[in-house]
């Protein structure tokens, strides 16, 4: 398994950024909870139990239960800095799922399984945890999402001192996070992706959101050579360069990948074996068959 990222640090970073909150700075959340709610909202079941699998600020937790589909979520966090008064939390280490097997019918991921080293694992423990027709839904940041900052960086590293080394994280794609589903044992796996766009005044504002949810460079691989100045300066005029509006904002696309998997059940749909089908193509499209097909 390949060490991407630093998990203690991620760790240090997130609690960090939930002491000191920024007012809006939590933008990326909560339009992932309300996704997710919305899409709970529309199963015609009643979940006893959940879990919001570090959330974060819980508001994933929080729209879930306003949906009445159910009936208690726990929070799993890594520390005490995510509690709030109405939702105390289970502390957990972001690539552990400390919950026994087929003991909730909902886990809620928003926007933390992109921070994992073995995603995989973390998605078969999870199968784990949900009792049989138990409903899995995440939202993961995915391919797109800061692609201009990752652009910017890059360019103003390689002028700047003749060389870049990665600053923004690599993201998944739906064809990856859709595999992982399936090989993880989830049945009837639904993956779609949403983008948007979000302006900011100039690259030091969008750092200085990134640094208050908690999400910049935690590659084990970052350069640990300290940024000057003038490096920064020069990365602000090449975003403004190359991805500005007329009125001089920069853009910031960030994409989100939302997932819904099921742990497996008899009563679940299943798909027809290869050559079980009753009825022709041609028969149900209304199509004429030729005289190719009569031989």
């Amino acid at each position: 398994m390949d060490i991407l990222f630093d998990l203690p640090l991620i760790t240090k970073r997130r609690e960090r950024a939930m002491r000191r909150a920024v007012a809006g700075a939590d933008f990326l959340i909560e339009i992932a909870g309300r996704e997710l709610a919305e899409r709970l909202s529309v199963v015609e079941r009643h979940f006893e139990m959940g879990v919001e699998l570090h959330g974060g600020t819980g508001a994933t937790a929080r729209h879930a239960l306003e949906t009445g589909r159910v009936g208690e979520i726990r929070r799993l966090e890594t520390g005490p800095s995510f509690e709030s008064t109405d939702m105390p939390v289970i502390s957990a280490h972001l690539e552990d799922v400390p919950l026994e097997e087929q003991s909730v019918n909902l886990v809620l991921s928003p926007l933390s399984l992109h921070l994992t080293n073995d995603t995989p694992g973390m998605l078969i423990r999870i199968r784990r945890a949900l009792k049989p027709d138990g409903l899995f839904l995440a939202a993961i940041p995915g391919a797109g999402t800061l692609g201009e900052l990752r652009d910017v960086l890059l360019s103003a590293e390689a002028e700047i001192f003749g060389g870049a080394s990665p600053r923004v994280i690599p993201f998944p794609d739906v064809r990856d996070i859709g595999a992982l589903l399936q090989r993880a044992g989830f049945a009837l796996p639904v993956v779609d992706a949403d983008s948007f766009t979000v302006r900011y005044d100039s690259l030091f504002d969008l750092m200085r959101d990134l640094r208050a949810m908690g999400m910049t460079n935690p590659l084990v691989g970052r350069s640990r050579k300290p940024l000057t100045r003038a490096f920064f300066l020069r990365a602000a005029e090449i975003y403004a360069e190359r991805y500005s509006d007329p009125d001089g904002r920069i853009r910031a696309t960030f994409s989100i990948v939302y997932v819904s998997g099921w742990a497996p059940h008899e009563s679940q749909q299943k798909p027809l074996k290869p050559g079980s089908a009753k009825m022709r193509l041609a028969d149900a499209l209304r199509v004429e068959p030729t005289a190719d097909d009569a031989q």
